[in-house]
């Protein structure tokens, strides 16, 4: 049996949680948008065609803000398209997924069904083939209050109220040559700028997001952040991160340690937005927004059953892309990047796992039919639920484990809260060992643990294997259960963490 052993105090955090942080992603690709949480004639739509089944997992999972309506699809996407009468809504070619955008869901739609969800809406603009203009525009049109031929169109469109829009993207992904309008570092920066310049302009008290590196292997990271910061530093809030990971090769042991590239991304992109401060004697802190991240098994767009090619395909309506399946494993690693994002939650304000429904989702749908929860909405939900109140630096001494990318890796992965107002401790830990289980002593300084209040895994089910996963016919068969044995006295909590599970153990505590 592997041995970890952790150590918190009450006295040592990183700082406040931020609600942000559990934030998702709906983007026009595949089969997000349309069957995904809009579809209209489905037996569990409401009158606005949103799917309440949906509707309904999605408050499940906690998601506190979604990023809208894109991604790539926004390098070449024309807002106004989405407003108005839909009768009158044109249909468009999107470049960036080769499909038909009918515009049957527009902005209006996702501020409303935003609403339902109670989320807060992360709204991106198009930099890839518009600019200046379009983005003061779309600021205009949707948190001005009236007055204006741009607000009064909004009224005209049945929304008299601005929507109060606050958290802004400046484009996507515009150091990646596969982007619509891709950019130089310098090209961006300066455009990235001069929008948000004028976007402040029509609401001053907007938060602007400049965008980072699309991943940390792109060859120009490190030097797109410095020259991109060093023409935004004043206008923006936030920089943004994306990540996806997968297994390659059946390199298992790699892929469990993904959030060591996680960790290493984030703390290099604060050292260079930190770098740029201080060459250019700011006085605020740029925060992080990891905006885009998952496990995503990219095989291509061209696979039998996920036509992308004109010539396989040709030009259609929100096909099947990327609807990836996930197992326990994929489980296992999503609760170790949720780890990697909570540890630093004092420079990563906002996180957007990509994406909602369907498309690389925790949640699955399917045309006419049913929803349900993907294996890795799990660990995304508990956390969202449980991960409140201040986040504490942890001294983690874990058995290792050799691994061809990362080296010798922590085999227990842990992040942990403390909510001072409930008198809580909640633990998220992973067991990355594939054979063995791990057990784990943690060490409460500062606290007494009065009783272990919930304790739950997710594991390799009874009859199964790592590879086991939710389907239509088996929608339950990866989730959460009981977890035996752990037993908190006063300063100690012990529990033993089955091979390769996530697991969530909250505590009663009171302060000594």
């Amino acid at each position: 049996m592997s041995r970890a052993r952790i150590t918190l105090d009450r006295d040592f955090t990183i700082g406040d949680v931020p609600r942000r942080l559990f934030g998702s992603f709906v983007e026009h690709m595949g089969r997000c948008v349309y069957t995904g949480i809009y579809e209209p004639g489905h037996p569990e739509a409401d009158g606005n065609g949103f799917r309440q089944d949906v509707l309904k997992l999605v408050k499940e999972l906690g998601a506190t803000v979604i990023r809208y309506p894109g991604g790539n699809f926004v390098s070449g996407y024309d807002w106004e398209d989405g407003i108005g009468p839909r009768q009158d809504r044109p249909r468009r070619l999107d470049g960036a997924w080769h499909t038909v955008e009918t515009n049957a869901f527009g902005l209006h739609e996702f501020v409303d069904w935003s609403r339902q969800a109670g989320t807060e809406i992360m709204e991106a603009i198009n930099l890839g083939t518009r600019g200046v203009d379009a983005a003061r525009a779309i600021v205009e049109y949707a948190n001005h209050p009236g007055g204006t031929r741009l607000s009064d169109l909004r009224a005209k469109n049945g929304h008299k109220d601005p929507f109060n829009i606050k958290l802004w993207c400046l484009g996507n992904e515009m150091d990646g040559p596969w982007q619509i309008g891709h950019k130089t570092a310098e090209e961006y920066g300066r455009l990235a700028q001069e929008a948000a310049k004028a976007m402040r302009f029509v609401d001053p008290d907007i938060e602007l997001v400049a965008c980072g590196s699309s991943n940390s292997g792109m060859p120009t990271f490190g030097a797109w952040e410095q020259t991109v910061l060093a023409h935004t530093y004043d206008e923006v809030d936030y920089v943004s991160l994306h990540a996806y990971y997968q297994e390659h090769d059946g390199d298992v042991g790699s892929f469990l340690a993904s959030a060591v590239d996680t960790d290493y991304f984030i703390e290099s992109v604060i050292a260079t937005a930190d770098a740029v401060r201080a060459k250019g004697k700011h006085r605020k802190h740029i925060n992080l927004s990891f905006d885009e991240w998952n496990v995503w098994y990219q095989r291509g767009l061209d696979t039998e059953d996920q036509p992308h090619n004109v010539s396989k395909a040709g030009w259609r309506e929100h096909p099947r892309v990327i609807e990836d399946k996930y197992n326990v494993t994929d489980a296992v690693v999503v609760g170790t990047l949720l780890n990697s994002l909570l540890r630093h939650g004092d420079r990563v304000k906002i996180a957007n796992q990509a994406q909602l429904v369907n498309v690389i989702a925790p949640i699955f749908s399917e045309e006419n039919g049913p929803a349900w929860r993907q294996t890795i909405f799990h660990p995304f939900s508990r956390m969202a639920e449980l991960a409140k109140g201040r986040i504490l630096q942890l001294s983690v001494d874990s058995d290792k484990y050799a691994n061809a990318r990362f080296g010798d890796t922590d085999l227990v992965d842990v992040s942990a809260t403390w909510n001072e107002e409930t008198g809580r401790v909640a633990l998220f830990l992973a067991n990355r060992g594939l054979d063995e289980a791990a057990d784990v002593e943690v060490a409460l300084r500062g606290f007494d643990a009065q009783r272990v209040l919930r304790a739950e895994v997710l594991e390799i089910p009874e009859g199964g294997d790592r590879f086991s996963i939710n389907d239509r016919e088996n929608p339950g068969r990866v989730g959460l259960k009981p977890l035996e044995g752990a037993k908190a006295n006063g300063s100690e909590l012990r529990l033993s963490l089955p091979a390769l599970s996530w697991a969530v153990v909250e505590l009663d505590v009171q302060k000594n």
